[in-house]
Parts: C-alpha cells; sequence; structure tokens
C-alpha cells in the first residue's frame, strides 16, 4: 500500500475536488458520465451491503472481519469474524437529510471503542431519534464510559465508495481511498498547526478535541506488479 506524497494530494483537498459538479475536468471529459451515488439505507439488500462493506479493506483483511449491516433497528451483525477487525458502512446526517455512506473497516482497537459509538448511533436513529438527540447521546456516553476513546489504532478506508460530507463547502462527494488514525482529544498544535485547515497533512477530522478525533492520511492500492518492498515506498 502506497502512502501518497504530502506535495501530491491532501485528503481535504480531494474532498474538495470531488464535490464540484462543474468542475474544469468534468468540462475536459464531457463524454464521461456523472458518477451515480447509491446512498446505503436499512432498505439496500443486505448482500450489496456485505459487498460494500468489505471493500473498506484488503481482501486478506475483510475476508475475516465481522460484517456490519443495517436493519430496521440498526446495525445487525451479518458474520462473525475471525481477526478482531469489524467492517460495515459508516452514514451521516444533517438534519433528516443522508450526507453520506462510506465503507469501513476498524482494527481490533477501534472495534471495542469508537465503534460502539457508531453503533449505538444507527440504534437511535432506527428509533426515529434526531441528529441533536444522538449528538447527546454520544456525548454522554464518553463522559459516562458507556463508550471508550480508543488507542493506537486505525481503520481501513480503502473502497472506492467513499461518499462523505465536507463541512467546509456543505457539499457531499466521493474521495479517494484513504486511512484513518485514531486521535482522541488531538488538536492542530498536537499536529504542527496553528488550526485545522484543509492544507493539513495529514487532515485531522473535526475540530480536534473530541474522542473520535481522526487523522486522516490519503493512500492507494498497490497494483498488482508491486511487489512487497516496492509497495512501502514513499
Amino acid at each position: 500500500m502506497k502512502v501518497l506524497g504530502w506535495k501530491k494530494t491532501t485528503f481535504a483537498g480531494l474532498l474538495s475536488i470531488a464535490v464540484l459538479s462543474n468542475s474544469a475536468a468534468a468540462q475536459d471529459k464531457p463524454q464521461e458520465p456523472t458518477r451515480e451515488v447509491h446512498l446505503v439505507t436499512a432498505s439496500t439488500p443486505r448482500e450489496r451491503q456485505i459487498g460494500l462493506a468489505l471493500s473498506a479493506a484488503p481482501t486478506e483483511v475483510s475476508s475475516k472481519a465481522t460484517v456490519y449491516v443495517l436493519g430496521l433497528k440498526g446495525y445487525e451483525k451479518a458474520r462473525e469474524g475471525t481477526n478482531g477487525f469489524s467492517c460495515l458502512i459508516e452514514r451521516s446526517f444533517k438534519g433528516t437529510t443522508q450526507t453520506s455512506s462510506a465503507p469501513a473497516c476498524f482494527d481490533a482497537e477501534g472495534s471495542g471503542s469508537i465503534m460502539v459509538a457508531y453503533l449505538r448511533r444507527e440504534e437511535l436513529r432506527a428509533e426515529g431519534k434526531s441528529e441533536a438527540e444522538i449528538k447527546d447521546d454520544i456525548a454522554k456516553g464518553f463522559e459516562e464510559g458507556r463508550f471508550k476513546a480508543p488507542g493506537p489504532g486505525f481503520l481501513y478506508m480503502m473502497s472506492n465508495e467513499n461518499f462523505v460530507y465536507n463541512n467546509v463547502s456543505g457539499k457531499s462527494g466521493f474521495v479517494a481511498p484513504h486511512l484513518m488514525f485514531y486521535a482522541p482529544n488531538k488538536t492542530a498544535n498536537d499536529v504542527g498547526y496553528d488550526s485545522v485547515s484543509p492544507t493539513m497533512v495529514p487532515y485531522l477530522t473535526g475540530s480536534g478535541i473530541g474522542p473520535e478525533s481522526l487523522l486522516v492520511v490519503a493512500a492507494e492500492k498497490p497494483s498488482q506488479g508491486d511487489s512487497a518492498g516496492e509497495s512501502h515506498k514513499h
């Protein structure tokens, strides 16, 4: 797996490019059809959900991971894994509008900590709770110890179907495969910056002051011709 050089790209930059419907690139290639968005919901076929969830990580990892799908009462376990990893489709909402649908595979550390909060969110959504109520419940959960901040670890988001929301632009779009490292309560200063900005490498999600903060590193899958040694060159 190659980590892209910081001079080539940033996660936030990729997101900004992805959500521009009238981008210059699109104008240069008018013959290419607009990519269709299929947001995952509880009504999405089970096998489709499983396939998307597994696409978040390399086959060697996802083939042995626990898999969750969205059901009428929230996430449901579709398969028990053996390697400690857990794969599912993350979602976010702005009011009642779904703004993201992104496959993710958490490592063992994340599966037992931060992912538990993700499971709770979908449980509350299935109960008809508002996003404000859900946000409050999750915050209280961390305060009360129902959820815990993760230790060192990461989650895979290597799918080509990452459709996420950009708080800066107020739009959603597809973003490139990437890795996310747990960075609970980290600030921009901890990463060497004065403030969180689109030029940060790695990018710190949110305001960087909560237990669910993440450091994002854009990555690319190695081609079949890459050797193990070549795939780790920077």
